[in-house]
C-alpha cells in the first residue's frame, strides 16, 4: 500500500476526524459525527482509497539523484 496523503493533508484529516468525534461524544452533533473515523484513519495510515481510485496524490514527488 503506497502512501498518497501528504503532510498537510494528513494533519487536516486527523484534526477534522478528532473534531467530529469529539463533537459527537460531547453531544453537540448527532451520530453522523462518527464519520470522523474515516478521515482520522486515512490520515493515520496516510492512504486514501478514494485518492487511489481517482489517481490523485498529495504527497510530494520524490526525486532520485542523477547518477
Amino acid at each position: 500500500m503506497n502512501v498518497n496523503v501528504g503532510n498537510l493533508d494528513r494533519v487536516l484529516r486527523i484534526v477534522l476526524g478528532l473534531a467530529l468525534i469529539g463533537l459527537t461524544l460531547a453531544g453537540t452533533i448527532g451520530v453522523w459525527g462518527w464519520i470522523g473515523v474515516v478521515p482520522l484513519l486515512t490520515g493515520a495510515f496516510r492512504f486514501c482509497p478514494l485518492y487511489r481510485l481517482l489517481g490523485l496524490s498529495t504527497c510530494p514527488v520524490s526525486r532520485r539523484p542523477a547518477a
